[in-house]
């Protein structure tokens, strides 16, 4: 291999055009369409026109040079939709492959025109990912309005070679995953290989962008990663992990310092309360935590102090490129300091072997 690294969670930023290309011939009239003008370039969907977002596009920048919005589409890092540039900042990076999240699918009420835009979002990114399968390794996108639907999608679009799937942490027609209904969901996981990344986004059940102002946004966007415990202490505690041993979830972009006290408190409150609650695992909720649970993170110094209780094995850097926390250009630099003085086998699974390993590489 040419790079050391392998990146667990990298993005995409796919333009407002491709909606147009990608929709099925109903909804193209209704697709977002690009409007550039004197005051610059805005998405108009539904009604709405909306500057182009800059904070998920941030890479090479100075935080004190941060945005919300850009100006131009053309401000946006171009590896962020353009396959020949991502491969180039990889190779500068000195990233081997990354696992791509991000992009779909629209915001929209109108429910047809929603999960018609799942299936665009995956077709484009497999489209994307095609330019070099090798090294970019592209996540679908999956409507969990029924358990169906999701076997549906992950079905089709694991031919189209992608990955993994990106899944919410609630069903999005409400219940739990861990209801029976979803069996189905989890068993086709396993079925075509595949690991379900849970992603952060939002800290209720609807997910939406954090707030922009100097308190919401730091708030909101460390809230974020706590909102992962919940989703994965749902599967490990609801006996989901322990029914599907084969199952593997990912927590993304939750960073990793939490893991090792949920680990430790999962087992302290389930030692106290299984009895009265009825709760039927067979074992501690760690053992099923530290068998199926990898997590990973962009920098996290607390975390990697706790890499043995969390698991070594378990743990997948990232560089997050080309969002506002990405590592991106000095990825090496920096993996170079933290790891000085780790032993090189858990250096080389941290930041390469578990990530080739979870996805196939």
């Amino acid at each position: 291999m040419p790079h050391e690294l392998i990146s667990a969670d990298s993005h995409v930023n796919p333009p407002p055009t491709i909606w147009a290309d990608y929709l099925p011939a109903e909804f193209r009239e209704r697709a977002p369409r690009l409007e550039s003008t004197d005051e610059g370039d805005f998405q108009v969907f539904e009604g709405r026109r909306t500057p182009i977002l800059g904070i998920s596009s941030m890479a090479g920048k100075k935080p004190e040079n941060y945005s919300w919005t850009v100006r131009r589409l053309e401000d946006q890092r171009a590896g962020g939709y353009d396959p020949a540039e991502r491969i180039q900042d990889m190779d500068h990076d000195h990233v081997q492959a990354e696992v791509l999240y991000g992009g779909g699918p629209l915001g929209t009420q109108d429910r047809d025109l929603r999960r018609a835009s799942y299936s665009a979002y995956n077709d484009w990114l497999a489209d994307f990912c095609a330019a070099d399968p090798r090294r970019l390794w592209g996540m679908a996108y999956i409507p969990c309005e029924s358990p169906e639907d999701a076997v549906a999608e992950i079905r089709r679009t694991a031919a189209k070679g992608l990955r993994g799937c990106v899944l919410p942490r609630f069903p999005h027609a409400g219940g739990e995953f861990y209801d029976p209904d979803w069996d189905v969901l989890w068993r086709t996981l396993i079925d075509v290989g595949w690991p379900g990344g849970i992603h952060v986004g939002g800290r209720g059940r609807q997910a939406a962008m954090p707030r922009t102002d100097g308190v919401g946004f730091i708030t909101d966007l460390m809230m974020s990663k706590f909102a992962l415990a919940e989703a994965c202490a749902q599967l490990v505690v609801s006996g989901v992990l322990e029914k599907y041993p084969e199952l593997k979830i990912v927590s993304v972009e939750g960073q990793l310092g939490w893991i090792s006290f949920a680990q430790y408190y999962l087992d302290h409150v389930w030692m106290k309360h299984r009895h009265w609650t009825g709760n039927e695992l067979k074992r501690p909720p760690s053992e099923y935590f530290k068998r199926q649970v990898y997590a990973t993170f962009m920098e996290d110094p607390v975390g990697l102090r706790e890499r043995h209780e969390i698991g070594v094995e378990n743990i997948m850097w990232s560089s997050d490129y080309p969002h506002s926390e990405t590592t991106w250009p000095d990825s090496k630099k920096l993996t170079d300091e933290w790891f000085d003085g780790f032993p090189e086998d858990e250096r080389r699974k941290i930041v390469f072997e578990n990530a080739q390993r979870l996805y196939g590489g």
